[in-house]
């Protein structure tokens, strides 16, 4: 029988569907059957992913963009620091 290979797109959707199966109340190994995984695949999705609910995203989103521009400002400081440095070190006297 040939393994199945789940995108993290189709990762996702499962994690989704098996949340909206939770709320109804059975357990994990029910639901995995339902959507037809294992719960090894299910217990990799959650650890991975995460549990990420509608409401949740928006914020996600404002982190992550939040973490860009933060990244950008410290590889700005980065450079200028060692533009600092190497400027320092030409005036040096050598000897």
């Amino acid at each position: 029988m040939a393994r199945k290979q789940y995108l993290d797109e189709g990762a996702l959707r499962f994690l989704r569907e098996i949340e909206v199966h939770f709320q109804h109340g059975p357990d994990v190994a029910s639901v995995n059957r339902k959507a037809g995984i294992s719960d090894k695949i299910h217990y990799y999705g959650r650890k991975k992913f995460g549990v990420t609910q509608r409401p949740q995203l928006p914020e996600i989103t404002a982190l992550k963009k939040t973490n860009e521009r933060l990244k950008k400002i410290a590889a700005n400081l980065q450079s200028d620091k060692l533009f600092l440095k190497e400027s320092l070190d030409h005036l040096k006297p050598k000897g």
